[in-house]
C-alpha cells in the first residue's frame, strides 16, 4: 500500500503525521508504525501521529511513540497536528479537537501553536525531584550542570528504576533566572532523549511553581530544539488554563510504501 504523510516538528521533536479520516491505516500493527518511524529504515520522527474524525471536535489525536505502541498525550505532538490541521483547511484559527486525555483547544497564528494542556491538581514533591502528570508522567529534577550532564544514562535508570515497566518521562532542569529554565527530557516510548517535550516542559513549569523556585505564572523553557512558553493560573496549588506555546513546522511531505 502506497501511504501518503507530512513531516512535522515542534522545537526538534518530530512527527510523522497521517491523514487516516478514511481509517486505512493499520494502527495495530506496531512493526509498521516502529519502521516509519526508524531513523534508519523508515522515514524516521519521535512518533507517529494520526488525524481522525471526530463526533463532537474539529479531528481527532491518535498518537503512537517511536516504539510503535499507542501513547498517552504528546504537548508538541498536539502543537504539530494542530497546524496539520490548519494546513488541510479544517479550520481558521482557533481549534478544538479530542486526544487520549480529553478535549483540547488551540490557536494558530503565522506558524506559532498555543496548546491548552489538561488542568492539574497534584505537583508531587520528593526529596530530590517532583512528579506531575500532564497528561503523560513526568519526573522533574534539578541539577547543576545540564550542558554536560549525562542525560542518557540517567534518564534511563529512573525511567526504569523508579517507576518500573509503566515508566515515565524524565525532565532534568537548570534555573537561568527567575521566569526561565532550560531542560532536557529524556523520554519514554522513544527510550533516548528528544530535542524537546511539551507535555515535559509543562510538568517542569508547574513543578518549579509549584516549588516555590518561581513565582512567574508565565515560564519560558528554552529545549535543546528551540523554545517553549508555558502560562498557567494557579489557586490553591490547582493549575488551571495551561497553555503551551511554541512553533509548528512543516518539514515535508512524501510517500512511501507499507
Amino acid at each position: 500500500m502506497n501511504l501518503s504523510f507530512y513531516k512535522y516538528q515542534g522545537t526538534g521533536n518530530d512527527f510523522v503525521m497521517i491523514d487516516n479520516r478514511t481509517k486505512i491505516f493499520p494502527k495495530d500493527n506496531t512493526d509498521i508504525i516502529a519502521t516509519l518511524c526508524h531513523r534508519n529504515f523508515g522515514i524516521g520522527a519521535d512518533g507517529l501521529i494520526l488525524l481522525e474524525e471526530d463526533e463532537h471536535t474539529d479531528f481527532r489525536m491518535i498518537y503512537f511513540n517511536a516504539d510503535g505502541n499507542e501513547s498517552t498525550m504528546c504537548g508538541n505532538g498536539g502543537r504539530c497536528i494542530v497546524a496539520f490541521a490548519h494546513k488541510l483547511g479544517l479550520f481558521d484559527t482557533e481549534t478544538t479537537f479530542m486526544a487520549i486525555d480529553g478535549i483540547h483547544h488551540a490557536f494558530i497564528k503565522e506558524g506559532i501553536v498555543s496548546l491548552q494542556m489538561i488542568d492539574v491538581n497534584n505537583v508531587e514533591h520528593h526529596n530530590s525531584y517532583s512528579f506531575a502528570n500532564t497528561g503523560s508522567p513526568h519526573h522533574v529534577q534539578i541539577v547543576d550542570d545540564l550542558n554536560n550532564y549525562d542525560v542518557y544514562t540517567n534518564g534511563k535508570k529512573i525511567r526504569n528504576d523508579v517507576y518500573g515497566t509503566e515508566g515515565s518521562n524524565v525532565n532534568f532542569v537548570q534555573q537561568v533566572n527567575n521566569s526561565t529554565f532550560r531542560v532536557r527530557t529524556y523520554e519514554r516510548g522513544v527510550e533516548n532523549e528528544t530535542l524537546a517535550c511539551g507535555t515535559g516542559v509543562t510538568a517542569v513549569a508547574l513543578a518549579m511553581h509549584a516549588s516555590k523556585k518561581t513565582t512567574s505564572t508565565s515560564i519560558t523553557l528554552p529545549v535543546e530544539g528551540g523554545e517553549l512558553l508555558v502560562s498557567f493560573n494557579e489557586k490553591n496549588g490547582q493549575y488551571t488554563h495551561v497553555f503551551l506555546t511554541g512553533p509548528a513546522t512543516f518539514v515535508f511531505k512524501g510517500e512511501i510504501t507499507i
